[in-house]
């Protein structure tokens, strides 16, 4: 049972009396509202990222596994658990606990309920903006917007495009935006109503001889680099920098024409010239790069005052200050599904940023009543479709969730459905951080199916595989995910899979990680051998199989109840010490 407006409220008030809150989200009034605060400074910047294109409000549960190892090792956003919690001092029972973290994850979600819906989402940006001054606000969103839900599917992504506009995002960059081909993407830009930047992508050179678009054909940028706005009569440089893997991590056939890459000598020169012709008196960066590149970017990118990042869905209540030649750079990152609005007010002068005040508020959906016209969009938006998403599919006793470095139980669920469709020996699904939580108890719909499925290649396969093939795919992906440098981490988890265990040491060093392969009935995976394997999303050629929602559709219908019994993560070797794995 969820709790009342008013518990809620004395919970958050006992927890600051007792300096158990951050001080930034303790409230300044006695209500204990940690939406109220001091306004500070000359400028206030908020931002969204990773929402995934979820309008409803909703459960998802933060991970209990974020390894992090040398440089990161310790540092956020490698923290879980209890460990975050003590590095924040945030109270383990508190409603900032169940937000920001898995800890009692499913006691939590039933006591303090969903988060995020972008009408609720409203309300708390409209109340920022209000409080500060329309004038003197910018709402940023960096990337992965457009793709997530079934309505998303069918629209093209045109109806965040549209909600986004409502909501008043001013600026924004992209990553699973690029999946649905350029023409799209350049249609839902034009459709937007803010600026779409990225100084990172560009045109190939022979696409550019064949008359392809560029948004300066000169230099070769596809879109915007960056743009100036003027706040309160403060002159602020905004550059965009898009996923730098696309086409790694997704299907180059999408977008075949342009380049990326994280660009980071252009990106210096660019923030020098930006400096010196623009003189602006802050310079930000709207990044999907990932948490630990934007950290290892900012000390090898100098003049660049903020650094609001996405990509990696890290929950982070505090900046990370990074010292470099020209000062310090603090880097943000403002978690995903719609869970989180951040705000930082910035202090200015002649010098540039003086000083900030920055909050990572979640947004409690009991606790902010939706804006009646973002509801009224969003139920129009979902109408043609409602049967549909609401289908029900099957019943769970298990809590279903996606997030974590290795392991996911809805993965658990996709990988069995994979498998026994295609009567394979093993199955194979990527490790995607997007996918939203479904609670014991509830019915598993086909909405919930699409939210962790939906994409423009859901296509299945199914292929014979020597045991080799399958150790240097996981080898890979392994190496993608703890790769000591971050310029090598794509993001992402591990990929899921079924019907087979390993041991993983995430320690070792590439081609060295991945051990001990085994089929479910304990016979060792030999290198030579093939094995029938079936999977879904395939980056290079295009599969011929149905569509992956189609597949796991079939077999929760015939399962009818998920009850999913045993361990099913790999053995890790070398993390028993390590806060970015939870301790038991």
């Amino acid at each position: 049972m969820h709790i009342s407006r008013r518990e809620f409220i004395r919970i958050l008030g006992m927890a600051g009396a007792a300096g158990l809150l951050p001080a930034s989200l303790i409230a300044k009034n006695l209500q204990g509202d940690i939406y109220s605060a001091e306004t500070f400074g000359d400028i206030r910047l908020m931002h969204i990222t990773d929402t995934h294109a979820q309008l409803q409000p909703l459960y998802y549960r933060e991970p209990s596994l974020n390894l992090g190892f040398g440089e990161a090792f310790g540092r956020p956003p490698h923290l879980v658990g209890n460990a975050f919690l003590k590095y924040y001092g945030i109270s383990a029972d508190s409603p900032l606990a169940y937000a920001y973290t898995a800890v009692n994850y499913v006691e939590a979600a039933q006591r303090f309920g969903k988060l995020g819906g972008f009408a609720h989402l409203k309300t708390l940006v409209d109340r920022m903006r209000d409080e500060f001054g329309l004038d003197k606000t910018l709402l940023f969103d960096t990337g992965d917007t457009w793709q997530g839900s079934g309505t998303a599917f069918w629209t093209s992504g045109k109806d965040m495009v549209d909600v986004c506009n409502l909501l008043g995002v001013d600026v924004m960059t992209g990553h699973w935006e690029f999946t649905y081909e350029e023409s799209v993407v350049r249609a839902n830009i034009a459709r937007f109503n803010g600026d779409f930047v990225a100084q990172n992508v560009k045109v190939k050179e022979e696409a550019l001889f064949d008359g392809i678009e560029a948004y300066d054909e000169m230099t070769g940028h596809a879109f915007q680099p960056y743009v100036m706005k003027e706040l309160n009569g403060h002159r602020v440089a905004v550059i965009g920098q898009a996923f730098p893997y696309t086409p790694i991590a997704n299907p180059q056939r999408f977008i075949p024409n342009w380049t990326f890459g994280i660009n980071r000598i252009e990106l210096q020169e660019l923030v020098n010239n930006i400096r010196n012709r623009e003189q602006p008196e802050a310079v930000v960066l709207i990044s999907h790069n990932g948490m630990d590149v934007d950290i290892k970017l900012a000390k090898d990118v100098n003049g660049i005052d903020v650094i609001f990042g996405g990509h990696t869905h890290d929950a982070v209540p505090r900046p990370f200050e990074v010292r470099n030649s020209s000062g310090r750079t603090l880097v943000t990152n403002a978690g995903s599904n719609g869970k989180f609005l951040g705000v930082m007010d910035l202090e200015l002068g002649k010098g540039g940023v003086k000083d900030y005040r920055y909050r990572l508020l979640p947004v409690f959906s009991n606790e902010l009543e939706p804006e009646p016209e973002m509801q009224k969009m969003i139920t129009a938006i979902r109408a043609p479709y409602l049967d549909q998403l609401t289908t029900p599919l099957a019943t769970t006793d298990t809590l279903l969730y996606r997030r974590g470095n290795l392991d996911g139980t809805f993965d658990r669920v996709i990988c069995d459905a994979l498998r026994e469709r295609n009567d394979a020996q093993v199955a194979l699904s990527p490790g995607f951080r997007w996918g939203t939580t479904v609670l014991p108890g509830e019915t598993i719909t086909m909405e919930h199916l699409l939210e962790q499925t939906c994409m423009t290649y859901p296509e299945t396969y199914v292929r014979d595989m020597s045991g080799k093939q399958i150790k240097v795919i996981l080898e890979d992906v392994a190496d993608n995910l703890f790769n000591p440098d971050p310029y090598y981490q794509q993001g992402g988890d591990m990929v899921r899979v079924g019907g087979m265990s390993y041991t993983i040491d995430p320690s070792a060093g590439f081609g060295q990680r991945i051990n001990d392969l085994k089929l479910s009935d304990g016979t060792p995976v030999n290198a030579s051998d093939n094995y029938r394997v079936a999977g879904w999303a395939t980056v290079g050629s295009q599969s011929t199989g149905e569509p992956v929602w189609d597949t796991v559709a079939g077999y929760l219908k015939e399962l009818g109840h998920v009850n999913l019994v045993g361990d099913f993560r790999p053995t890790i070797k070398n993390t028993a010490s390590n806060p970015g794995a939870e301790q038991s």
